[in-house]
């Protein structure tokens, strides 16, 4: 595929050395990310449980009053996985990891533990920021030790911690449980399969749109609803790189070649890109995700906004598309392209960075 050119329209994309167009990597880093960054605002990051059933377990000692503990929860230990289908969780049930869930428990905190007053009896349950502060400080350390250290920071799942319902806190229950979860801007998604032996790329299914707020993308949405881009492929790097993690120039130009092969695929085109102003964008795998095992990378179909982000697109860039409710103007055909480099060849000179 001949190199495309530089479209003024494009907003922030810069050419890229093979032929498609991507992000400089701060700005697709951040859009990798806001799936979960949202995730931690949107999904809870602390599950204080409200409603569970009246199904108790009471735990007495000498001269104590009974501590009162919500049935599942309190009895699930590391390696468990829990689902639930009402939104306040009390139909919380521990299934097997095969079966579709919603959390997997990495380790249990017992806050009686913790020195000083701050739980003691009596006292009122966490606050959300709190609770983000126990995720931090316990959970994170929990699930890379449960993974061996191979956890992915900027993978499929995130850190999460839950907490015993306030009727459960109020009688004495004081256990967290630390895990993870789909990484997701709003409800989180189900998946089957231990996280141990799970690929925790950030991927999804060639076809799938993700929504858009904020110029930045969100979850998979229907491609016919407002959505920043479309996944036409996903690249697999094991085949071509073993070892330690690969340098980001090596990934570019290996995941460049195959987004662009994956895209005219897609389209069933190589001039469908172009004739729809649209740009190729992908990221790369950082050492980190790299040694957690993580070897896959989406390709994305979008538009750069005139200002940070993506612009808004409606319809699949398959059939009719609008970009921030316009329909797209092919460029003219000057029957001009720029041809490929010999092999050998020096490569292009570096190009304008978006402001």
């Amino acid at each position: 595929m001949s190199k495309k050119q530089s479209n003024p329209a494009e907003g922030p994309a810069a050419p890229s050395r093979g032929g498609a167009l991507h992000l400089s990597a701060t700005k697709l880093r951040w859009g990798l990310l806001i799936g979960a960054l949202g995730a931690i605002v949107a999904a809870m990051v602390t599950m204080a449980f409200t409603g569970f059933d009246t199904d108790k377990v009471e735990a007495r000692q000498p001269g104590a009053e009974p501590v009162v503990r919500d049935k599942e929860f309190s009895s699930a230990a590391q390696g468990d996985c829990l689902t639930w289908s009402k939104p306040d969780r009390s139909d919380l049930v521990k299934v097997g990891c095969g079966d579709k869930h919603l959390f997997e428990v990495a380790g249990v905190i017992d806050l009686n533990a913790y020195p000083g007053r701050e739980f003691a009896e009596g006292t009122r349950h966490p606050d959300s920021l709190r609770m983000t502060e126990l995720r931090d400080e316990h959970c994170v350390t929990a699930v890379q030790k449960y993974l061996g250290g191979r956890f992915d920071p900027r993978g499929k799942f995130m850190v999460n911690v839950m907490s015993p319902s306030p009727a459960g806190w109020q009688r004495g229950d004081r256990t967290l449980r630390c895990g993870v979860q789909v990484a997701a801007t709003s409800t989180s998604p189900a998946t089957t399969g231990s996280l141990a032996e799970s690929d925790q790329s950030k991927i999804h299914a060639t076809g799938t749109c993700l929504g858009i707020n904020q110029n930045l993308p969100t979850d998979p949405v229907d491609c016919s609803q407002p959505h920043s881009v479309e996944i036409v492929g996903t690249v697999d790097l094991a085949g071509a790189f073993t070892g330690g993690p690969p340098s980001e120039a090596d990934q570019d130009k290996f995941v460049e070649a195959e987004c662009n092969r994956l895209s005219g695929d897609y389209l069933g085109s190589p001039d469908a890109i172009r004739n729809k102003t649209l740009t190729l964008f992908f990221d790369y795998l950082e050492p980190a995700s790299w040694l957690a095992g993580s070897r896959k990378l989406d390709c994305w179909l979008g538009k750069g906004a005139d200002r940070e982000g993506f612009a808004t697109l409606v319809g699949s860039a398959r059939g009719e598309i609008l970009i921030d409710g316009q329909a797209p103007v092919p460029p003219p055909n000057t029957g001009r392209s720029t041809p490929a480099p010999l092999p050998g060849a020096a490569p292009l000179p570096p190009q304008p960075q978006p402001r």
